[in-house]
């Protein structure tokens, strides 16, 4: 009898540090709940300057970028922006926690907040050495996004490898985004999904992705201009619940047609509205016209828009 209340004790010791040490969100997500109004809060990402924050080529020996992030937050000061989304291709290669201390604290006094950050990522290689970079790769950035103060980072989920089922790649990035997750969770830091092609190209794919995965840190990053479907707007509202970051794109392009639209401002900040989003709309340009011209017209659109 002493022997059997002791393995019962024992067990039920054993459940309950299995219940402290295991996240009690662990199930499929489902629609972020929002109550009130909506917020649409706008942004501005740095990808939009991509061409700047880099030397040409062919530039003389010595000669450095048009833009760096210190000059891209005074960029979003001066044309009215609540916040600026700050890619990570864009910092020095062996940037510090002081670097990123120093531009925290420059876009503070310009009354910026860092509304996220971007990272490039593949979630879908099996376990091995290159699924552990990528993992890596991306809390590293959690760790940087947290002196940064930043809520949020942009990352991919690739494509199937060669010779590999979708749904084995979807197996192996849902894995990946729990596993990164759980670090950046425990940091306030939420992870959005980019619609970016690959196993999310649609929104059937990029809702099964972020449904499976167990975590109330992880939803989708809405790129307005990455569904290239019949009715990208449909689609867009069947995702907007699910959204952590919206990145607005100037223009849309339809399934079949040869040639990009012109976005609908109104319409897309609309059905983010119907949706109940509340957080950071970020314009991330990608249209052919100098950005110096026409990222201060968009931005003045989205900005009349928004209201």
């Amino acid at each position: 009898m002493h022997s059997t209340r002791t393995s019962r004790r024992t067990f039920l010791n054993a459940v309950a540090a299995a219940s402290l040490a295991t996240p009690i969100y662990l199930r499929a997500i489902e629609p972020f709940p929002r109550t009130g109004d909506a917020k649409l809060r706008l942004s501005l990402a740095a990808y939009s300057f991509r061409d700047d924050f880099v030397v040409p080529k062919n530039a003389p020996a010595g000669s450095t970028p048009k833009i760096d992030m210190f000059r891209f937050l005074d960029f979003c000061g001066e044309h009215g922006c609540d916040g600026a989304e700050l890619t990570s291709y864009y910092f020095p290669p062996d940037v510090t926690a002081e670097y990123f201390a120093r531009v925290r604290h420059h876009a503070h006094l310009r009354g910026i907040s860092i509304s996220g950050t971007a990272v490039g990522n593949v979630f879908t290689h099996p376990p091995g050495p290159e699924r552990d970079h990528e993992i890596g790769h991306v809390k590293r950035w959690v760790d940087h996004a947290a002196v940064l103060g930043a809520p949020h980072i942009r990352v991919f989920a690739g494509e199937a490898r060669k010779g590999q089922e979708r749904a084995e790649a979807v197996k192996h990035c849902v894995t990946a985004l729990e596993e990164c997750a759980e670090y950046a969770g425990r940091r306030g830091i939420f992870l959005g999904v980019e619609n970016h092609g690959g196993i999310v190209a649609t929104p059937n794919q990029i809702l099964e992705v972020v449904k499976a995965v167990k975590s109330p840190w992880v939803g989708i990053n809405l790129d307005t201009g990455n569904f290239n479907t019949a009715d990208p707007y449909a689609d867009l509202a069947r995702c907007a619940p699910y959204a952590v970051n919206v990145q607005f794109k100037g223009e849309i392009r339809r399934e079949g047609a040869k040639v990009s639209e012109r976005a609908d401002t109104r319409r897309v900040l609309q059905l983010l509205r119907d949706a109940r989003y509340q957080g950071w709309v970020a314009l991330e340009y990608e249209m052919k016209p100098d950005p110096w011209i026409k990222v201060p017209e968009l931005l003045a659109e989205m900005k009349k828009n928004l209201g």
